[in-house]
């Protein structure tokens, strides 16, 4: 076993941290840092309202463990499945953490899942955007004007949609 600058156990390839002898799966290396902050304070925010709200807030927690790559397929080893399972619980987690009706970029959940080629990504996440609009948990936006991701030309930004849980206060 290994120890990191930050003093945690890991395994030698650094997949996992090791706590009290057992093993857990570590976030993805690859996440920019500004972006890493916001995941991990919805992952605890969750985690604190799982105390008090119960099951209402595990899909918080859930969401923001597959983004960070700690649950789901393993970040080191992952198929288009996995990513599009990945880019649509870091899209709703980036919506938690910022204020209501604020925007998130698709850009942004892209270099969370795909590191380094994260633009290599950029078709499939606007793919799980779209998908993720028709359910109505996302709505696309152009200039603040809600448009229809699926004929959308440029840039656009995501917001919470009518159907999107943003969890329990």
């Amino acid at each position: 076993m290994a120890v990191d600058r930050d003093g945690v156990e890991r395994t030698p390839d650094g997949r996992y941290l090791v706590v009290g002898g057992r093993k857990w799966r570590a976030a993805d290396p690859s996440i920019p840092d500004d972006l890493r902050v916001q995941l991990v304070s919805v992952l605890m925010r969750g985690r604190r309202l799982v105390k008090t709200c119960g099951d209402l807030a595990r899909p918080v927690v859930h969401d923001a463990k597959v983004a960070l790559g700690e649950r789901g397929r393993p970040w080191w080893d992952t198929d288009v499945e996995g990513q599009q399972e990945r880019l649509a619980a870091t899209i709703r987690t980036l919506l938690r953490h910022r204020a209501e009706g604020a925007t998130i970029c698709p850009s942004e959940a892209a270099r969370v899942v795909g590191g380094q080629q994260w633009r290599e990504l950029m078709p499939l996440t606007r793919e799980v955007a779209v998908g993720l609009s028709s359910q109505g948990i996302v709505e696309g936006r152009q200039g603040g004007r809600v448009i229809d991701l699926q004929d959308a030309v440029g840039p656009v930004r995501l917001a919470a949609g009518p159907r999107f849980e943003r969890g329990p206060d």
